[in-house]
Protein backbone atom coordinates (compact mmCIF):
# COMPACT_ATOMS: atom_id res chain seq x y z
CA UNK A 1 0.00 0.00 0.00
CA UNK A 2 2.88 2.35 0.79
CA UNK A 3 4.37 1.63 -2.65
CA UNK A 4 1.15 2.71 -4.35
CA UNK A 5 0.97 5.86 -2.23
CA UNK A 6 4.56 6.91 -3.01
CA UNK A 7 4.02 6.33 -6.74
CA UNK A 8 0.73 8.26 -6.62
CA UNK A 9 2.38 11.21 -4.87
CA UNK A 10 5.16 11.21 -7.44
CA UNK A 11 2.70 11.25 -10.35
CA UNK A 12 0.70 14.02 -8.67
CA UNK A 13 3.78 16.17 -8.10
CA UNK A 14 4.96 15.67 -11.69
CA UNK A 15 1.46 16.49 -13.00
CA UNK A 16 1.31 19.72 -10.99
CA UNK A 17 4.73 20.80 -12.27
CA UNK A 18 3.88 19.82 -15.87
CA UNK A 19 0.59 21.74 -15.78
CA UNK A 20 2.31 24.80 -14.32
CA UNK A 21 5.00 24.75 -17.00
CA UNK A 22 2.45 24.12 -19.79
CA UNK A 23 0.47 27.12 -18.61
CA UNK A 24 3.60 29.30 -18.54
CA UNK A 25 4.51 28.14 -22.06
CA UNK A 26 1.01 28.93 -23.35
CA UNK A 27 0.06 25.30 -23.99
CA UNK A 28 -3.42 23.97 -23.34
CA UNK A 29 -3.87 21.85 -20.25
CA UNK A 30 -6.53 19.17 -19.92
CA UNK A 31 -8.68 21.66 -18.03
CA UNK A 32 -8.49 24.12 -20.92
CA UNK A 33 -9.14 21.37 -23.46
CA UNK A 34 -12.20 20.05 -21.61
CA UNK A 35 -13.58 23.56 -21.26
CA UNK A 36 -13.24 24.08 -25.03
CA UNK A 37 -14.72 20.64 -25.69
CA UNK A 38 -17.83 21.12 -23.56
CA UNK A 39 -18.46 24.86 -23.86
CA UNK A 40 -18.00 25.50 -27.57
CA UNK A 41 -19.14 24.22 -30.89
CA UNK A 42 -17.11 21.96 -33.15
CA UNK A 43 -15.23 24.99 -34.41
CA UNK A 44 -13.80 25.45 -30.90
CA UNK A 45 -11.91 22.19 -31.20
CA UNK A 46 -10.31 23.51 -34.39
CA UNK A 47 -8.88 26.41 -32.39
CA UNK A 48 -6.60 23.99 -30.53
CA UNK A 49 -3.21 23.94 -32.22
CA UNK A 50 -1.14 20.97 -33.32
CA UNK A 51 1.43 21.66 -30.61
CA UNK A 52 -1.35 21.55 -28.00
CA UNK A 53 -2.54 18.18 -29.30
CA UNK A 54 1.03 16.84 -29.24
CA UNK A 55 1.41 18.08 -25.69
CA UNK A 56 -1.89 16.63 -24.47
CA UNK A 57 -1.81 13.26 -26.21
CA UNK A 58 1.91 12.49 -26.49
CA UNK A 59 4.19 14.42 -24.16
CA UNK A 60 1.95 14.83 -21.10
CA UNK A 61 1.22 11.08 -20.81
CA UNK A 62 4.94 10.36 -21.26
CA UNK A 63 5.79 12.80 -18.49
CA UNK A 64 3.21 11.21 -16.19
CA UNK A 65 4.71 7.81 -16.99
CA UNK A 66 8.08 9.18 -15.95
CA UNK A 67 6.41 10.28 -12.72
CA UNK A 68 5.44 6.66 -12.16
CA UNK A 69 9.00 5.50 -12.77
CA UNK A 70 10.36 8.18 -10.44
CA UNK A 71 7.97 7.10 -7.69
CA UNK A 72 8.83 3.45 -8.16
CA UNK A 73 12.58 4.12 -8.05
CA UNK A 74 12.11 6.31 -4.97
CA UNK A 75 10.17 3.57 -3.23
CA UNK A 76 12.79 0.94 -4.11
CA UNK A 77 15.65 3.21 -2.99
CA UNK A 78 14.07 4.03 0.37
CA UNK A 79 12.05 0.96 1.34
CA UNK A 80 13.63 -1.98 -0.44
Amino acid sequence: MLRLYIIGLSILLIAIIANFLANKLGLKTWYDFMEILFNTTSTGIKSVGVVDYLWLFLFYPLILGLGYLLGLKLYIAVFD
